[in-house]
């Protein structure tokens, strides 16, 4: 099985390099291996995230281990360019990589460089070269807030191979009692129910709301609709909401900020209703012209964690394609949150719903009723904004009971 394992990664390897000639993520993804230079280190704590999503949900127990060793070296590294290209300078970490693809050689040299006493992975990704390099090293590997499904591999009678994997892991930090039990029904027992450190994040990013420049203006004092992590099909959906609400702002801030798909975005708007960003900072000088646009188009990363603070509505992408995005960075600033219909991996989205703090929509019909309701029925909207922000707050706690165990 190892072998086979081998040669699906070369093929994997062959396929991405194949796409970089005309891909720019998958270039960089190609390039920023190829060109980095690992630093030998005599010891350090390493934190492996797969994507920018992952590394906002480790980021509590990172800077809590941060401050509790703060003579430490923490290496933080990754599996995608989305997330190495927007933390690759981030002051948590003394230094960050791409992680080097999962071959016995490269996982024994990157080992044998960073020396880890500890290592954190954050969800899932599940290598076995470097988890089994950690287990020869005897180095413990802990899984923070991780989550299983009956159809993964683990849990299939082919599985002998990934259970094996698993197998290296030295505790398990989970997110809810249905993984708990799926991975005791094969044979784990290192496990803890703490909870998702996303819902930590969230709420402190929450209590500590940054400015961000030109949103206030451009908000005016109106109400306003937050169009996150959006796909083309979230976007066709939403196109048609600027003119049917003409007293409110919307703002979107797309997954992917290429400049085709910006454009793209602008163009499915009301003329002449939308800007971007970048040129509405160019017109930071002569403000009193923000207000005669409706509609914001974020063109950069990085920033929609505290546009929500700006927020009355949020919308979250993702629904009508391979899941939906973050939806508790908007419900902890109390702001009810609509989705699309492929919402079922999620816990949250899941629970959101039933506290009627959440809304899945399957076409334009449905999205208008949802937005009528909240915009409109104003004793409905505070009963939601509360449950949202409530539901965040209470789900809290889990970095607290993780590091009890590893701090």
């Amino acid at each position: 099985m190892v072998l086979l394992y081998n040669i699906g990664l070369r093929l994997y390897f062959v396929a991405i390099y194949i796409v970089a000639f005309f891909n720019k993520k998958a270039s960089q993804w190609i390039n920023g291996r190829k060109d980095q230079n690992l630093l030998r280190i005599n010891s350090c704590i390493w934190f492996h995230f797969a994507s920018l999503g992952e590394f906002e949900q480790g980021r509590p127990i990172l800077e809590a281990l941060r401050t509790l060793h703060p003579d430490k070296k923490i290496v933080v590294s990754f599996f995608s360019p989305s997330g190495y290209e927007i933390r690759k300078n981030t002051p948590l970490a003394d230094f960050v990589y791409y992680l080097p693809l999962d071959t016995a050689a490269n996982a024994a040299q990157f080992i044998d460089t960073i020396q880890p006493e500890m290592a954190v992975f954050t969800k899932y990704e599940y290598w076995y070269h470097y988890f089994n390099e950690l287990h020869k090293h005897q180095v413990p590997l802990y899984i923070i807030s991780g989550i299983f499904r009956p159809k993964q591999i683990f849990f299939k009678w082919f599985g002998s191979f990934s259970r094996k994997t698993l197998s290296f892991v030295t505790h398990f930090f989970l997110q809810d009692e249905a993984s708990k039990l799926l991975l005791q029904n094969i044979g784990f027992t290192n496990v803890t129910v703490s909870g998702d450190t996303r819902f930590d994040r969230v709420w402190a990013n929450a209590q500590q709301q940054k400015e961000i420049a030109g949103i206030a203006q451009f908000v005016n004092g109106k109400k306003v609709f937050v169009a996150g992590s959006t796909w083309p099909q979230d976007e066709e959906l939403l196109a048609a909401l600027p003119a049917l609400y003409p007293d409110w702002k919307f703002i979107f801030a797309p997954h992917e900020i290429g400049e085709e798909r910006i454009n793209n975005l602008i163009c499915l708007l009301p003329k002449g209703s939308a800007i971007k960003y970048s040129g509405l900072i160019q017109k930071e000088e002569h403000s009193a012209q923000h207000s005669s646009y409706t509609t914001l188009v974020i063109d950069n990363i990085g920033m929609l964690s505290s546009l929500y603070a700006y927020g009355d509505l949020a919308y979250i992408g993702g629904g009508f394609g391979a899941g939906i995005h973050n939806t508790l960075e908007a419900a902890a600033f109390g702001l009810p949150v609509i989705f699309g219909p492929n919402y079922q991996k999620f816990n949250e989205a899941r629970e959101l719903i039933a506290l009627k703090a959440g809304f899945s929509v399957n076409d334009a019909a449905q999205l208008k009723g949802i937005v009528d309701t909240l915009a409109t029925d104003e004793a409905f909207y505070s009963i939601t904004s509360k449950k949202a922000a409530t539901y965040v707050k209470e789900h809290t706690g889990a970095t607290d009971s993780i590091m009890t165990q590893i701090g």
